[in-house]
């Protein structure tokens, strides 16, 4: 990636190294996010127990995430630990820079489209977006769900808005959440599956009428399924729960009774 992070990282932090050289008792790592700034790992926090051979555990030329564990200003000198890692933290920190990797290819897409280059980009625009919202992929799925507001309070030059902003609505799509509730609809009148059928359109009328992307399909009696997709977990949940109520109040209208769970 063009960008890195100024200065040096926090005690805790998690980042991602290179293995540069293996000695006997220690790594020599470049952080990538941090210019390739050198640091080192210590053969007792490479993995839990004895150690053989460093190799067994890390090769030369290959990417692993480390946690900072010291900092010595004094000698400029920074300690980390492979093992203090969990394998959640390693996913992550992964997948992010993942991301950010292609967020950067939208800036180059934007400095071919300004006739400019990649750092004059980061210049005017992405080192604001970083700072300001804490990555580019933060800021341009903010983007891909709510347009250009956000390049607009952070006031960057009107010509890189309209590029970013252009890009990211061809390139990313809005984040979905998916929410799903099974129902329980029960009637012991002699036309109880047309009750059952009147109350589930009560709820299908709901899902067109406030344009909820959705449906209610059959599972096996007397258990429906209610699915929901919206771009954020509240939003969602939020009309679930009104499709379910207005489904479950349509039939207890009908003498018949319902009641909804959420599926986690």
């Amino acid at each position: 990636m063009a960008y890195t992070k100024k200065g040096i990282p926090d005690e805790g932090e998690i980042v991602l190294c290179t293995v540069r050289k293996i000695l006997p008792h220690s790594v020599f790592v470049d952080m990538i996010e941090y210019a390739n700034r050198e640091a080192m790992i210590h053969i007792s926090e490479i993995a839990p127990g004895r150690i053989r051979n460093i190799r067994d555990y890390v090769k030369e030329g290959k990417q692993v995430v480390c946690k900072v564990l010291q900092l010595n200003r004094d000698r400029g000198t920074i300690d980390l630990s492979l093992r203090r890692v969990s394998l959640q933290q390693r996913l992550k920190k992964e997948e992010d820079y993942k991301q950010e990797q292609k967020a950067e290819k939208i800036l180059e897409f934007v400095a071919h489209k300004l006739n400019t280059t990649l750092e004059e980009v980061y210049a005017k625009a992405g080192n604001k977006i970083i700072e300001e919202c804490g990555s580019l992929t933060v800021c341009f799925q903010d983007i891909a769900m709510n347009g250009d507001a956000l390049l607009r309070e952070i006031q960057l030059p009107a010509e890189y808005i309209k590029e970013i902003a252009d890009i990211v609505k061809e390139r990313i799509k809005p984040p979905e959440a998916k929410v799903v509730a099974e129902l329980t609809l029960e009637s012991n009148e002699e036309n109880g599956v047309e009750v059952i059928k009147k109350a589930l359109l009560a709820g299908e009328e709901m899902i067109k009428a406030e344009k909820y992307k959705g449906s209610i399909t059959y599972g096996s009696a007397p258990h429906y399924r209610v699915e929901l997709t919206f771009h954020d977990f509240k939003t969602a949940e939020e009309a679930l729960e009104q499709v379910c109520t207005a489904i479950i109040s349509e039939i207890e209208k009908l003498k018949g009774k319902g009641s909804f769970k959420r599926e986690e």
